[in-house]
């Protein structure tokens, strides 16, 4: 499933290629993915503003088309999970509809927005736009973990006293969002932190170094636009690069790259996890 880097890569993608567009028509092969698609003909006419990215969320938002009626109702944005394959591309408005396209939004340049999806876990809605954050997709949610109000004092917080291996408190979004199974596992061994070690009996200075990379780890995916497994690619159609810098991932069985001992695996919460039982204690 797309995590949080390679979200940010798509957003990042896109952005350029939409702001200030304006949506002429919408066309639906489908009318429903996971869950039913909204009234994405009630964006025709809107100008978008902005594409913002909050967790594995895409929040497009959009200027009121310019009638009365329209003016009367609240802002929306439309919001976007790409669920395990979806994808959005741009392209001419001429070109054919592609293999698993559910959803095209013609543009006012010649252009068009595609969202494709092979598995259709992905699903979407129209949110007030300023009543968004309480919705159930969000209300929950912890911080970004780019943000400042993911430092040590949350950190140490969540982890005081907890049993709970580690890893696992990294991985709830209602700690801190979009820190997914490899990027946890990237910034686990980092830090020389064992995925399993109970996050309350880990020092404040140890704690530091983990948000450190965590946030080091975040940043290097973003740059090198994710992490291509198995279905992502970026709004281009290409794919991610940081797969090439796992150091643990996937890695059981090889040489750790900074001892002599092996990448080992174990189970936790049903995810594989992957450590260094030299570096990481």
């Amino acid at each position: 499933m797309p995590e949080l880097p390679e979200v940010e890569t798509v957003r990042r993608g896109l952005e350029p290629l939409l702001q200030a567009r304006e949506i002429v028509s919408v066309t639906c092969h489908r009318h429903s993915l996971r869950y039913a698609l909204p009234d994405l003909a009630s964006l025709v006419g809107k100008r978008l503003k902005h594409v913002q990215r909050r967790s594995k969320y895409l929040l497009f938002s959009f200027d009121q088309a310019q009638n009365t009626l329209d003016e009367m109702k609240p802002a929306q944005i439309l919001v976007w999970h790409l669920g395990m394959t979806g994808q959005f591309h741009v392209l001419p408005q001429q070109a054919k509809a592609g293999a698993h396209e559910h959803v095209c939004f013609h543009l006012d340049d010649g252009q068009s927005l595609r969202y494709r999806d092979a598995r259709r876990f992905g699903y979407a809605g129209l949110l007030d736009a300023d009543a968004w954050q309480s919705h159930a997709w969000f209300a929950k949610l912890g911080p970004e973990p780019l943000a400042q109000t993911f430092d040590i004092n949350h950190l140490a917080a969540i982890c005081k006293a907890r049993k709970a291996p580690i890893k696992n408190i990294i991985m709830d979004a209602k700690n801190v969002v979009g820190v997914g199974n490899i990027y946890a596992a990237e910034s686990l061994f980092r830090a020389g932190i064992h995925p399993a070690r109970a996050a309350g009996r880990i020092s404040r200075p140890r704690l530091i170094l983990l948000l450190e990379m965590i946030q080091q780890v975040l940043q290097e995916a973003i740059a090198a636009g994710g992490s291509s497994i198995r279905d992502f690619v970026n709004s281009e159609g290409k794919p991610g690069y940081f797969a090439h810098s796992f150091q643990v991932y996937g890695r059981q069985g090889k040489a750790c790259l900074r001892c002599p001992n092996h990448i080992k695996r174990i189970t936790q919460a049903g995810r594989s996890s992957f450590y260094c039982p030299g570096c990481q204690h």
